[in-house]
């Protein structure tokens, strides 16, 4: 069994298309393991050991599962509108954003913007946002004025797994910083 490959399409369902496993997740983004098993069986036909697996060594922790394992959902990253549950938290000083230069002009002019996800994706720190922008081609970060948004009314979210949502960026709130590829 691949395990990256079924993480892969692990994400998929839990993220943006359940059905393509014939699931449905609840309102806040949850599937039952055993359904999920089992649509998951014809294309991955996982273990539940083999998901744990997935979910434990997974290097951006997306998965969580329900206190007694018999739910499991993404932590964010999501394309359907699921309430997965975020407090809202005050955001340090600046926040980052990695992306490729080839996205750069549209970011100067219309900030930053969730496109087909709910939450525009921030950083702690600027080698995770440069590691995000090496993923979409030369690398470029951007500094959040974070804790001035905040101030000016925009509600910030902390995931699970430590990545800093919101709901857009506007250009006022952003510097762009000098990335060595």
């Amino acid at each position: 069994m691949d395990l990256i490959k079924a993480s892969r399409f692990l994400s998929l369902v839990l993220r943006h298309k359940p059905e393509a496993a014939g699931i449905r997740l609840d309102e806040h983004g949850w599937a039952d393991v055993e359904e999920l098993l089992a649509g998951m069986a014809s294309r991955y036909p996982l273990t539940r050991q083999q998901l744990e697996e997935i979910v434990r060594t997974d290097d951006k922790q997306r998965y969580a599962f329900s206190d007694d394992k018999s739910l499991i959902r993404a932590n964010q990253g999501h394309s359907i509108p699921v309430d997965v549950e975020l407090e809202q938290v005050s955001p340090p000083e600046f926040l980052w954003h990695g992306t490729g230069e080839k996205y750069g002009s549209s970011i100067d002019a219309q900030g930053l913007l969730p496109k087909s996800r709910l939450y525009v994706h921030l950083s702690a720190d600027v080698d995770t946002a440069l590691a995000v922008g090496r993923r979409h081609g030369r690398p470029m970060v951007y500094r959040v004025a974070s804790r001035q948004m905040a101030r000016d009314g925009f509600v910030f979210y902390l995931s699970r797994n430590g990545v800093w949502l919101t709901k857009q960026v506007p250009p006022s709130y952003l510097h762009k910083q000098e990335a060595e590829a």
